[in-house]
């Protein structure tokens, strides 16, 4: 099992270890529940059905499933995680885990439906320049221009760029890089497509070769205070010798 389905909440910056800022995107992928699983002697492919989430309001099919998978709420989202050939399956019921499937500098991919924009114009949409200001062309400045040819073809070609809507697309965000996990949160180097609360796929892809962790204050401050220990420690000696040469140098003068 690779993957892990969760929720964006917010966007953010961390400090590596080597002093560099990045940017971080929390990703909430606790409540991963297994409520279902696909097998290959009864779906000829296998699979795990994950349940996201809680459905406030749900109609008799959701009820259905949810008491056939034994399951104590009603998932708000289903989707499904392929699972590799021999791989043992978990229970139903089961909570995934996201210390079992990543960790600190594996490489991800991120997938979700991205902003909706509504209807948009080509510059916009497709970064048009758009005409120029002078010349008469007062109401063309934003206007997409010839979108077609003379007799041959006479049509306008599929796929041709124009005005239309923008956004609310399946997204996928390639070789992000995870540099911390715990049993609740994922944060991930960059950022992943989607609102704040939007349904994410997160899938492992590789592992990363140059990974610099975070820099941690708990072990900073160790470390100084190690280090003032040390320095006090010199320090006292010192201290002494100082008040014995003052000794000496009475003792001195009174002979003298």
């Amino acid at each position: 099992m690779n993957a892990i389905y969760g929720t964006k909440i917010k966007q953010a910056q961390m400090f590596l270890q080597n002093g560099t800022r990045i940017p971080v995107t929390q990703i909430k992928v606790d409540g991963n529940v297994v409520a279902g699983i696909k097998t290959k002697d009864k779906d000829l492919y296998d699979a795990l059905q994950i349940g996201v989430g809680v459905r406030k309001r749900a109609n008799k099919s959701f009820l259905g499933f949810a008491k056939k998978a034994s399951l104590t709420f009603i998932p708000k989202f289903l989707r499904e995680i392929k699972v590799a050939d021999g791989e043992s399956l978990p229970k139903l019921g089961d909570v995934i885990k996201p210390q079992d499937v990543f960790k600190p500098g594996d490489i991800v991919d991120a997938i979700g439906i991205s902003k909706g924009k509504g209807f948009a114009g080509v510059v916009k949409r497709h970064h048009f320049k758009g005409g120029p200001r002078t010349h008469g062309q007062s109401d063309r400045e934003r206007a997409p221009g010839s979108i077609g040819q003379t007799t041959t073809p006479g049509r306008v070609y599929k796929g041709k760029r124009m005005a239309g809507h923008m956004g609310s697309e399946k997204v996928t965000i390639k070789n992000l890089e995870i540099v911390a996990v715990d049993d609740i949160f994922l944060y991930v180097k960059g950022l992943v497509p989607g609102s704040v609360n939007s349904l994410l796929k997160i899938e492992k892809v590789g592992e990363s070769k140059k990974f610099v962790p975070l820099y941690k204050e708990s072990s900073s401050a160790e470390a100084s205070a190690g280090k003032e220990e040390k320095i006090e420690v010199v320090k006292e000696p010192k201290a002494e010798a100082k008040k014995e040469d003052n000794q000496t140098k009475e003792v001195k003068e009174n002979a003298s």
